[in-house]
């Protein structure tokens, strides 16, 4: 009689165990990164010739200057100090916006870097002005992050530039300023010089000050 009372219990206690194990996997699997589901972001835009791409998930200031952009160079003749002014303040807004991005390793403006920088420069914006920025990728991040607004270009001008062993000697230089949507970001940068190269047909920043 007391055998069967004690196998009675283990049998309870092992039911007990695995209704526990069962509802530990559940909660798990209910809050395990892995199932929620990844925000897919997809290119909506190109021009193929330049090799720009516009991802919906861009506001719309960008999508305007990116449909300018278009406009810019669909022409028979490209009126090219046009075309550098506007990549200018789709790279400010675009890199120096952070609200958008997805993570500290989506940083914005590359489709304008010149290719033989571009490692470099992903790994000097990972390190700086994106060091800071959480993770989105499930789209529930809450950290406040800044906006670009009210972008001027103040300087325009040609002037030889020295890269690896060539010299472009009708490179762009291009100075601009610009502001944040929020106060708490006024210490933030808000002025650069950006330096571009004739890349084939394209113009590509080379340097950033």
């Amino acid at each position: 009689m007391k055998m069967k009372k004690k196998i009675k219990k283990i049998i309870i206690g092992v039911v007990i165990v695995l209704l526990l194990l069962v509802l530990a996997f559940f909660v798990y699997k209910s809050f395990s990164p892995e199932q929620k589901e990844v925000k897919e972001t997809k290119i909506v835009s190109k021009i193929d010739d330049y090799g720009y791409k516009l991802k919906e998930n861009k506001p719309k200031a960008y999508k305007d200057m990116f449909k300018e952009l278009e406009d810019i160079l669909k022409e028979d003749e490209v009126d090219e100090e046009a075309y550098v002014k506007k990549i200018s303040e789709m790279f400010i807004y675009d890199f120096y916006s952070l609200n958008d991005k997805d993570a500290k390793t989506d940083i914005g403006g590359v489709d304008f870097v010149y290719n033989g920088i571009l490692e470099n420069f992903l790994q000097n914006a990972q390190n700086t002005f994106y060091k800071y920025v959480e993770s989105n990728i499930y789209g529930n991040r809450t950290q406040k992050l800044p906006i670009v607004k009210d972008i001027e270009i103040k300087e325009c001008t040609q002037a030889p530039f020295a890269y690896g062993e060539k010299t472009d000697e009708k490179a762009y230089s291009v100075k601009v300023s610009w502001d944040y949507t929020d106060t708490d970001f006024s210490t933030y940068q808000k002025t650069a010089t950006l330096k571009f190269i004739h890349d084939g047909k394209k113009l590509s920043l080379v340097e950033l000050q």
